[in-house]
C-alpha cells in the first residue's frame, strides 16, 4: 500500500498534471459475421509505466485497497479473465472475461467524483482502480453490474489524482459508460461505441453536432463568384474542419468519424486489424505534451499500449510503445478451472524488433 501511495504522489507532483498525462481513446467495430471488437489506447506521458497482463482463474481471491490499506471488499472470481494492468497487478485497466464481457477504465479528471470514504464500510468498499477486475471476475452482463453497484462503496485512494469512468461491453454489441458524479453513478447506453476522457460522455455526444458538415470523400467544387471556383486541394476535403489536436473532445470527434466511416470487414480478425489502423491516428508522439526541458527519457511514445479485444473469438490483442508487433492472448485456450493466477510484462524486452530483409 505504501508503494502504491508513493506512486500516486509522484503522479500528482510529477512534471505533468494527470489531466495532461492521460489521454485514452476507445472505439468499437462490428464485422459482417457478427464479431464484436472493442479497442483502445492507454496514454501516460509523465513516465514509462511497467505494464503487464494477468490471467486470473475462477476462484481467485481478491481484496480491494482503501485509503487506509488493503482492507476493503473481499471477493472470489466467479469467472476467469485476462486483463492488462498499469504499474500494479490489481489495477487492471482493460480486459475481458470468459463470457466475453469486456471492461475498461478511462481517466475522467475534474468532472467525476465519488462519495466520501467511510472506514466503517470497509467490507463493501471498492477502489476505483480495481473496478475493472471486480466486473470481469463477477459478472457476465451489464445488468448484473448495475444491480450490484448499489451494494458497494466506490472510492478513490487519492482525490488529487482525479476520478475515472468506465466502458463496459457485452459480446452482443451492447455497451454502456459508467460515470460517478457527486457520488451518484450514472449509466449511459453507448450506441456510438466511442469513449475518451473529460468532459462527460453526454457532453461529447452534444459536441458532435458542431461537426454536422463533415462527410467522407471530397467536397464538391464551389463557385464563389463568376470566374472564381474553389476546388479541393486533395482527397478527403469533406473532412475539412476535423479537429487534429490531442484533447479529449477533439479525439472523441476524430474517433467517432474514423469509426463511422470505416468499412465493415468480413470477420473478427480483419476487424481487429482495422481497429489498430484507426487507433494509429491516436498514437501521441513523445514531446507534444511536454516542455522541451521536461521530456522523459526512455519513452518512444506517450501511447504506452494499444489493445483490441475480439469479444466473439475471445481474443485479446495488444501492442506497446516499445514493440509495435501485435500479440494475442486466446482465452479459449485457457482452462480457467485449472490455470494458476499469473502475471507477465507486456514486453519481455522494451525494444522494437526489426525484421531484416536479405537482398541478393
Amino acid at each position: 500500500m505504501k508503494k502504491i501511495l508513493m506512486f500516486l504522489a509522484v503522479a500528482v507532483s510529477g512534471g505533468l498534471a494527470a489531466a495532461d498525462a492521460d489521454a485514452c481513446t476507445g472505439i468499437s467495430l462490428s464485422a459482417l459475421d457478427g464479431s464484436q471488437v472493442v479497442a483502445r489506447t492507454v496514454e501516460w506521458a509523465a513516465t514509462p509505466m511497467q505494464c503487464g497482463y494477468v490471467v486470473a482463474p475462477r476462484g481467485h481471491s481478491h481484496q480491494s485497497y482503501t485509503p487506509t490499506g488493503e482492507n476493503g471488499l473481499k471477493y472470489s472470481s466467479v469467472y476467469g479473465y485476462v486483463g492488462i494492468y498499469t504499474e500494479y497487478e490489481p489495477f487492471v485497466v482493460e480486459g475481458v472475461n470468459e463470457t466475453g464481457l469486456s471492461a475498461g477504465l478511462f481517466f475522467f479528471p475534474q468532472y467525476g467524483d465519488y462519495a466520501p470514504y467511510d472506514p466503517a464500510h470497509n467490507d463493501k468498499t471498492l477502489c476505483d482502480m480495481q473496478f475493472v477486475s471486480w466486473v470481469l471476475s463477477q459478472f457476465s452482463s451489464i445488468d448484473q453490474v448495475k444491480e450490484a453497484l448499489g451494494k458497494i462503496d466506490l472510492v478513490t485512494l487519492d482525490h488529487k489524482i482525479g476520478a475515472v469512468h468506465w466502458r463496459i461491453a457485452e459480446p452482443d454489441g451492447r455497451m454502456v459508460v459508467l460515470e460517478v458524479v457527486s457520488g451518484v453513478p450514472h449509466f449511459y447506453e453507448n450506441t456510438l461505441g466511442v469513449l475518451t476522457n473529460s468532459p462527460g460522455f453526454q457532453w461529447h455526444l452534444t459536441n458532435l453536432n458542431n461537426y454536422v458538415n463533415l462527410e467522407p470523400g471530397s467536397a464538391p467544387d464551389h463557385v464563389l463568384k463568376p470566374g472564381v471556383t474553389l476546388k479541393s486541394l486533395g482527397h478527403g476535403s469533406g473532412m475539412l474542419g476535423l479537429p487534429g489536436d490531442f484533447t479529449a473532445p477533439s479525439r472523441f470527434v476524430r474517433a467517432a468519424f474514423y469509426q463511422a466511416t470505416s468499412p465493415v470487414w468480413d470477420n473478427g480478425f480483419e476487424t481487429v486489424v482495422q481497429a489498430f489502423h484507426i487507433l494509429n491516428n491516436f498514437d501521441i508522439p513523445i514531446g507534444i505534451q511536454h516542455q522541451k526541458t521536461d521530456i522523459p527519457k526512455g519513452m518512444p511514445s506517450a501511447t504506452q499500449f494499444t489493445s483490441a479485444t475480439d469479444q466473439t473469438a475471445m481474443r485479446l490483442y495488444y501492442r506497446t510503445a516499445w514493440n509495435s508487433n501485435i500479440r494475442c492472448i486466446d482465452l479459449k485456450k485457457i482452462d480457467f478451472r485449472t490455470v494458476k493466477y499469473q502475471s507477465h510484462p507486456l514486453d519481455k524486452v522494451q525494444e522494437q524488433p526489426v525484421e531484416m530483409i536479405c537482398v541478393r
